[in-house]
């Protein structure tokens, strides 16, 4: 695809995260990916195995989710549904943290929790990316969430799933990427719609973005 800014591109998660995809629109979305070269494709993951075919010789990564949406699933769950997409082909794995136990206190249990699926995930060389879900946290409770991502040895901190209240923020990639400090990774994902919305997550300090209109984003950089 000649004339779109391939550096662009390749701080995407082309995201299909919606519980009505079917397989066909998971190819298609893959086809993208390899035509645009974004970073990675996210998708649920009943559909990694199909990703991973689809991908096999390219340089397009294959992210899945834990504990998604919500983040309430038991530790020994989603440290296993990390293990078979890993089986399966993941090379990303974006976990949601216990938003319940952060906002109640019992740090430990979502440090724990973290570094479970971590430990799962780095066995197998995948990188973890740990979704806070911002809109439902104090900034106090989000700076907790990021050093607690960081103490138990995630590669990323991630604003949201895109399926709460609301979704990415400058203001919250800045106060995680302050907080986190300049190698851990940041994802922003959440109404990231526009190349503008893209510059301004990027501005703030996101290494990765997490995005549905990937292809729209990416056009629009085109001479």
């Amino acid at each position: 695809m000649p004339g779109f800014d391939s550096s662009i591109a390749a701080l995407i998660d082309h995201t299909l995260l919606k519980p009505e995809a079917t397989e066909a629109d998971i190819r298609r979305l893959c086809a993208e990916a390899r035509q645009y070269r974004f970073a990675s494709v996210c998708i649920n993951p009943c559909w990694v195995s199909v990703a991973a075919a689809e991908l096999v010789d390219s340089d397009v990564m294959v992210c899945t989710v834990a504990g998604f949406p919500l983040g309430a699933s038991s530790t020994q769950v989603k440290s296993f549904e990390a293990g078979v997409a890993m089986s399966e082909g993941a090379d990303e794995i974006d976990m949601v943290l216990n938003v319940g136990a952060l906002i109640g206190g019992s740090l430990d249990m979502v440090r724990d929790d973290i570094a479970a699926v971590t430990e799962t995930a780095h066995l197998g060389d995948a990188i973890v990316k740990v979704i806070i879900e911002t809109a439902l946290l104090t900034d106090e409770q989000k700076i907790a969430a990021c050093r607690l991502a960081q103490e138990a040895g995630a590669d990323f901190v991630k604003t949201s799933t895109g399926f709460s209240t609301s979704g990415a923020t400058a203001a919250d990639v800045a106060l995680m990427r302050r907080t986190v400090g300049p190698d851990m990774g940041v994802k922003a994902s959440g109404g990231i719609r526009t190349l503008d919305d893209l510059k301004k997550m990027v501005a703030a300090g996101a290494t990765r973005i997490g995005a549905s209109a990937s292809v729209k984003i990416v056009e629009s950089t085109a001479a």
